[in-house]
């Protein structure tokens, strides 16, 4: 039998074996850093890619997120912003190269500044993450049926790992690595109107295994390895209900578990949103936690090493709170007044007003808030995130996640922190 024959067959059980092999080595460490830079980053808040670089954040991160990418109502890829994603030119002083963009080029906008801040660290993994909690509506629609599936899959590898833009062929190939799925959440509701399906459990795992095959093919062609990633619901209701846990992890690159929104102005009482173990005195059931939520996992299969926790870079506030306890568990009239949305304040924001409060800390639960007698905010300031970092690194954890890198400060105090504690 001529050995031509088994060139083709070799070569694609080569690919399929690299695009399925987990991210486990990357800077040198086996411990990741993943951070979420959102396309909305670059216009209130003023924070552009090249802040990655000017802030230390860049060569601290082994992974980066680019939020988000939208699905329509058949399950295809779109843009969610095509403006900030790839059309928005880039004067020199904003650049990450320092050379200002110029009419007709084939790609501008994030994507443009995210290709330049490769170039500057060729080690960085840099993923498009799909859906959130505002893009989520039609993900059940997609992983419906094999063909729905296949179709799925075959556009977002089209646009975003091919780069085939709307009238842009080929203009963003080589931007990213893979593919980071945020559909929140399977067979169960996250934003209102969302399609929810008792069948997305199991489709969930089908589109992932749908994802694997495709990027194998793609590997074969390309050589390139592409990583599959997700982020993963807190509450163990929601994971029970909506994610077959083993076989996930198993089609995944690692996963990434949410750290934080455990308890936010939604509740009468205020609370911890980012505790690695539960309070003692935590009046609510059931309780929530880094701990609770990754124990969970763990028990359900999924293997600590591709086991990425979650950490804020931001706060969750309430105001009219009955001052006893420093705040803590009392009730409140409302979200707390803030920059951008009631309730919820950038650490570097917060931080400026500092000294209108005084932070608390309850170290055995891994916890810390902000207290000025009538107003509450949760504090994930450099000591917790440096605690948070030493957890992951005791448990031998994945890996740390960030959400999001808007949050820190322009000297990086917070990712400077999380990684000390990582390392």
């Amino acid at each position: 039998m001529s050995s031509r024959r088994w060139v083709v067959p070799a070569l694609l059980a080569t690919a399929m074996t690299v695009a399925l092999a987990p991210q486990a080595v990357a800077h040198g460490t086996t411990t990741r850093t993943v951070g979420y830079y959102t396309q909305w980053s670059g216009y209130d808040r003023n924070f552009l890619v090249r802040d990655l670089v000017a802030n230390g954040t860049a060569p601290r991160l082994t992974h980066l997120n680019y939020a988000f990418g939208f699905l329509d109502e058949t399950g295809k890829c779109v843009s969610a912003d095509p403006w900030a994603d790839y059309q928005r030119p880039f004067g020199a002083e904003q650049s990450v190269d320092g050379t200002a963009d110029v009419a007709g080029q084939p790609l501008s906008g994030n994507l443009n500044q995210l290709k330049q801040l490769k170039a500057r660290y060729p080690e960085l993994r840099i993923n498009i993450s799909l859906g959130g909690w505002t893009g989520s509506k039609y993900f059940s629609n997609a992983a419906l049926t094999p063909e729905s599936r296949a179709a799925h899959v075959a556009s977002c590898i089209d646009m975003w790992l091919k780069g085939n833009l709307p009238d842009k062929p080929g203009a963003a190939a080589g931007v990213f690595d893979g593919v980071d799925l945020d559909w929140e959440w399977p067979s169960s509701e996250g934003a209102p109107g969302n399609v929810v399906r008792p069948e997305d459990k199991q489709n969930f795992t089908a589109l992932l295994a749908e994802y694997r095959k495709q990027m194998g093919k793609l590997t074969w062609q390309t050589g390139k390895r592409y990583d599959l990633t997700a982020f993963l619901p807190a509450d163990p209701r929601q994971v029970d209900r909506g994610f077959e846990v083993s076989k996930v992890f198993g089609l995944l690159t690692f996963g990434t578990i949410q750290g934080y929104d455990y308890h936010g102005a939604w509740d009468p009482l205020t609370n911890q949103q980012s505790s690695i173990r539960t309070p003692e005195a935590d009046p609510t059931t059931p309780p929530f936690s880094s701990q609770v939520a990754i124990d969970h996992y763990l028990k359900s299969g999924a293997p600590k090493s591709k086991v990425v926790m979650g950490v804020p870079f931001y706060s969750r506030g309430w105001t009219g709170v009955r001052n006893e306890n420093n705040g803590l568990f009392q009730p409140a009239t409302g979200p707390a007044p803030a920059t951008y949305e009631a309730g919820y304040e950038d650490y570097r924001i917060l931080k400026t007003q500092l000294s209108e409060f005084t932070v608390h800390r309850d170290a055995k639960a891994g916890h810390a808030w902000l207290f000025d007698g009538t107003t509450f905010w949760t504090w994930d300031d450099p000591v917790e995130l440096k605690r948070k970092g030493r957890y992951v690194a005791e448990r031998r954890l994945g890996g740390a996640m960030i959400w999001s890198l808007d949050g820190d400060t322009a000297d990086g105090e917070l990712i400077k922190a999380l990684t000390s504690g990582l390392s």
